[in-house]
């Protein structure tokens, strides 16, 4: 167990030694030696502490900066928001993993922290927001078909979340949020959330989708789909396909078919046989002719042949015209990530009779598959800083959201960057493969319980009607609380966050 925390979180009930945690709405009544509903505070002695240390990155040589001594921690320090100028450069930053909350709101936040960067007076306000208002954007690197758009995704019978738009190469989900969380049953709302916690802290976990597949989900790892994972991103639709490879195919056969289940592509009919002298095949596609050699609907969607429910990709052939077809004309078939082909020829009544695959032919097919990306699953937690975040930041909210808006605050999950959303308010969304780990909880409410951290230059903290007070220079919390916490590298992709 970490720092006591009693002083900011918690009181002593009666004579039993029992505290009462007011970390979250849930107002656990602990026992001594006991823990909490969340089991990230705990009884011990009478005296409320956090389970979990507080976490500090450390940036070394090898993430890309400047390792810099610290002032002796027992240095004089004059009570400023901010070190005497010239006197350190930070090389730690303090996350809010294992920090504490704010709740119920308009307590300051636990760690406001004073340090210096490049020479700039600098203040990093951290807290574990509860976030009910949360959810998961799931990018699904396949173009199988996972299930309908808007279909229902489960996790025990319980729905989660929805699909939602493909992107390109990708199916999308969307998990969690606050209907899931709080709108429906308590077991669907427990689901949700554990399921989220789960994703978020790089586990795998199965779901079902209503009228479509099973599927292992984790971030940074295949999907797995109906028991297989998967190995390729497709490298593109069939018409890029086609565009990308139609002068290796030039010379080598005479017509090729890529099926895709959004645009399947015909290589004589299109632009770029076109531009190669590549002469009419005769071969008719099924489904809604787009643009010339650009094909819409020619299957359902599946988990066949380039997302469509074909096993035999002859059967996109609607008919072969013997006023351009010749007896010999050779044929490649490929899906769009090189895992599926065939090579056939046209015999003397023009049918298509499978033939070995010509070496040259087999080359192009597999540079194809050389340049799709390896299939991975992506998990972005996204959330809304309300306002016990804001609050515990200053006192006038408001002022904080405009300048996070203006990109003069810099807001980070775990030290790890977040795109804002524009519009109003703070909504933002983070890799969690670029989270440290251990970063996430979660409260019986139910909600998540994520770190985030907005880091800004003393003067302005000070302007917006920060809480100045409790700002405390970098190496008095060293001093302090260094010996108790984690200290972890700095993960080298993530930006140093200055403002």
């Amino acid at each position: 167990m970490s720092q006591d925390r009693t002083a900011l979180f918690g009181a002593r009930e009666g004579n039993e030694g029992i505290v009462r945690c007011d970390a979250c709405p849930v107002l656990c009544r602990i026992r001594p030696g006991r823990a909490g509903a969340c089991s990230r505070y705990a009884n011990r002695d009478g005296a409320l502490v956090r389970t979990d240390p507080l976490v500090l990155m450390t940036r070394t040589r090898e993430a890309g900066g400047e390792t810099v001594p610290f002032l002796d921690a027992a240095e004089d320090w004059d009570g400023g928001i901010a070190p005497a100028p010239g006197t350190f450069v930070s090389s730690t930053f303090v996350t809010a993993i294992g920090a504490g909350t704010t709740y119920p709101d308009y307590k300051p936040a636990p760690f406001i922290v004073a340090s210096a960067h490049a020479g700039v007076d600098t203040v990093t306000v951290v807290t574990e927001g509860i976030f009910s208002y949360c959810g998961l954007k799931v990018k699904i690197d396949t173009d199988r078909h996972l299930g309908p758009e808007t279909a229902a995704v489960r996790v025990d019978g319980e729905p989660i979340g929805h699909v939602t738009t493909a992107e390109y190469g990708s199916q999308m989900l969307s998990l969690g949020g606050v209907r899931h969380l709080t709108g429906g049953s308590k077991k669907e709302g427990t689901v949700t959330c554990a399921a989220m916690l789960a994703l978020c802290g790089k586990q795998p976990v199965e779901v079902s989708i209503d009228g479509g597949a099973r599927l292992v989900l984790q971030a940074g790892q295949a999907p797995i789909v109906n028991g297989v994972p998967e190995r390729r991103m497709r490298v593109g639709c069939g018409s890029a396909a086609i565009g990308i490879f139609a002068q290796q195919w030039h010379g080598h056969v005479d017509e090729v078919i890529v099926v895709d289940d959004h645009i399947t592509g015909l290589l004589s009919e299109h632009q770029a046989g076109k531009c190669l002298g590549i002469p009419p095949s005769g071969i008719r596609l099924r489904g809604r002719r787009s643009t010339p050699g650009r094909y819409f609907q020619v299957a359902h969607p599946g988990t066949g042949w380039g997302g469509t429910d074909i096993t035999d990709p002859l059967a996109v052939i609607e008919r072969i015209d013997p006023k351009q077809a010749w007896p010999g004309l050779r044929l490649l078939l490929t899906s769009t990530t090189g895992e599926d082909h065939l090579y056939v020829e046209l015999d003397e009544t023009l049918r298509p009779v499978p033939a070995r695959t010509p070496p040259a032919v087999l080359q192009t097919v597999e540079r194809i598959g050389e340049n799709c990306e390896q299939a991975l699953t992506s998990i972005l937690f996204m959330a809304g800083a309300g306002g016990s975040l804001r609050a515990g930041v200053t006192e006038n909210p408001v002022r904080l959201t405009r300048e996070v808006q203006n990109s003069l605050v810099r807001v980070t999950i775990g030290g790890a960057p977040c795109t804002l959303w524009p519009g109003g308010g703070i909504t933002i969304m983070a890799d969690v493969l670029r989270v440290p780990d251990g970063a996430f909880g979660a409260v019986p409410t139910p909600a998540l319980v994520a770190p985030i951290e907005f880091t800004l230059r003393a003067d302005l903290y000070a302007r917006l009607g920060g809480h100045v007070g409790h700002a405390i220079p970098l190496e008095r919390l060293l001093a302090e609380h260094g010996e108790a916490a984690r200290h972890e590298a700095w993960m080298a992709r993530n930006p140093w966050p200055a403002p």
